[in-house]
């Protein structure tokens, strides 16, 4: 660590832009509504709805620390730990072209004081991944997020998972680097991709989610019209 020379002082040390001192609140167990899909706060009677969604869908857990679960009953017990957790609050997405729990999302590693959060540990099964539905429950929690205060928001990811790779430049968040061999998930050694975006970014990023999600955006079968890519 190489000090500031006795000479300087505390006003031409380059120190960042100031912040006031302020305590973000944690994000509460509450309704997020949007035009296509609804957050619940996940709980325990959201188990069967999930369980048929993650059928035949082992593969959609590979990246994750958890899953598959033999049965349903396994799936439910998961639920009862990670439930109710006010330090990482999870929700249920609830499509509204179903009404049914096909996956789940959470903020995590809230850092109140430092102003960063991180929207993690997601599973989506196969039938709502790429859907209008999922991108909604991104931008749900991205605007809620900022809404509170924060001026950080986290995506991280397994390196080698290419399609969270995506959905974190689609959704606008900026690479900032890989941390090498951080973590062992399932016996295989993780590198972890790390994404952000900050407050200063987020109004361009919304305008952008904001004309994508537009009832304009989509076909008569539901289909967009305009990419949501940053490169279209």
């Amino acid at each position: 660590m190489v000090l500031p020379d006795h000479g300087t002082s505390m006003t031409t040390v380059p120190l960042g832009p100031i912040v006031p001192e302020a305590t973000r609140p944690l994000p509460a167990f509450e309704l997020h509504r949007g035009r296509v899909v609804t957050l619940e706060p996940l709980s325990g009677h959201h188990a069967g709805g999930l369980w048929d969604a993650a059928r035949s869908a082992d593969v959609s857990w590979a990246y994750l620390k958890y899953g598959p679960f033999p049965t349903e009953a396994d799936l439910a017990a998961h639920l009862g730990e990670i439930s109710g957790l006010e330090q990482q609050p999870y929700f249920a997405v609830i499509p509204a072209s179903s009404g049914k729990p096909e996956g789940w999302a959470s903020f995590c590693d809230i850092a109140p004081h430092d102003a960063a959060i991180e929207i993690g540990s997601i599973w989506f099964s196969p039938r709502l991944q790429r859907t209008r539905a999922a991108t909604e429950a991104i931008f749900l929690m991205m605007q809620h997020a900022f809404e509170l205060g924060y001026h950080r928001v986290v995506w991280r990811c397994n390196a080698l998972n290419a399609a969270s790779m995506r959905a974190a430049r689609r959704f606008g968040f900026t690479h900032e680097g890989t941390w090498r061999g951080d973590g062992i998930v399932k016996g295989h050694r993780r590198d972890t991709a790390w994404f952000s975006i900050l407050e200063t970014e987020w109004p361009i990023q919304r305008a952008r989610f904001d004309a994508w999600l537009d009832d304009r955006n989509f076909d008569a079968n539901g289909v967009a019209i305009h990419s949501l890519s940053r490169e279209s």
